[in-house]
């Protein structure tokens, strides 16, 4: 058994502004994507101006799209007795389903605005999203969320007692979801675009390698309290939402088999032939 880290939430105090740990992970997260799309910009022939765009159309979404769907899958009991709850962010309540289908209508207006194929951009976009998403977990984490089963693994933990959880070593699923989602899928999202690909395979990877993760730590994973298990006394809302994705991922996967090697944009109407690339 390992004791759970003692972490204060609140990173930041200045007089009476707090400045909490999850909110300091989306900057990471947003500072990390900018980092990342500006050294592949050209591929796209956009500018870094533009890829500082294209982070701000994704922040909106992933923030609005995120907490609307918590609201929406998770917490509309909550809402409807508090309406003020939804704008209390730091206090954690994201929904990665809600960010996602925020970040694709970002992605969608961006790609109109600029004259690019959806599909081209969701491939650009989708190896620049783990490491915001393993940031989070870390948030998750220090807030005292994602509260795994009870456990008699070595690394089981003792979540804190204001978690009313009693005390018996639990998993800390959310470390497994930031080595999963963030880690792991970052490393395979970057390593297979690192060359031109067929439009379509990067975003269906993400898709199929986030959801399998997901749906594997959903096992060991508390489900939410207030909802417990949605049918058979073991299927989660997590992995309900999350077999949609699976589904998706394939079928893109499969999609993308038709379609040409994608080219790479050098500006000025040049293209770049397709090579590994860095």
């Amino acid at each position: 058994m390992i004791p759970y880290p003692q972490i204060d939430p609140v990173a930041i105090t200045i007089g009476p502004l707090q400045i909490h740990w999850y909110g300091l992970m989306y900057v990471v997260g947003f500072v990390a994507a900018w980092w990342l799309g500006r050294r592949r910009a050209y591929r796209l022939g956009l500018s870094h101006d533009d890829i500082g765009d294209l982070i701000f159309y994704a922040a909106l979404g992933v923030v609005l799209g995120g907490r609307l769907g918590y609201v929406l899958f998770y917490g509309m009991e909550q809402f409807l007795s508090n309406p003020l709850w939804l704008f209390r962010i730091w206090d954690g309540g994201m929904s990665f389903h809600g960010g996602l289908i925020g970040v694709l209508v970002a992605a969608l207006l961006f790609a109109r605005k600029h004259g690019l194929p959806f599909f081209q951009l969701a491939d650009f976009i989708a190896p620049l999203v783990p490491i915001g998403l393993g940031a989070g977990r870390i948030g998750n984490f220090i807030n005292h969320e994602l509260p795994g089963r009870v456990s008699e693994v070595p690394w089981a933990m003792v979540f804190p007692p204001m978690m009313g959880l009693g005390s018996e070593p639990r998993h800390p699923s959310a470390l497994y979801e930031f080595a999963l989602e963030g880690v792991v899928l970052f490393v395979v999202l970057w390593w297979i675009s690192r060359k031109p690909r067929r439009r379509g395979l990067i975003s269906g990877l993400f898709l199929l390698l986030y959801g399998v993760f997901r749906f594997a730590v959903e096992f060991v994973r508390l489900p939410d309290t207030h909802i417990g298990f949605i049918a058979f006394g073991w299927v989660t809302m997590g992995m309900l939402l999350t077999l949609p994705m699976i589904v998706g991922g394939l079928v893109l996967i499969g999609w993308s088999r038709r379609q040409p090697l994608e080219k790479i944009e050098l500006g000025g109407g040049r293209q770049e032939p397709s090579r590994c690339l860095t």
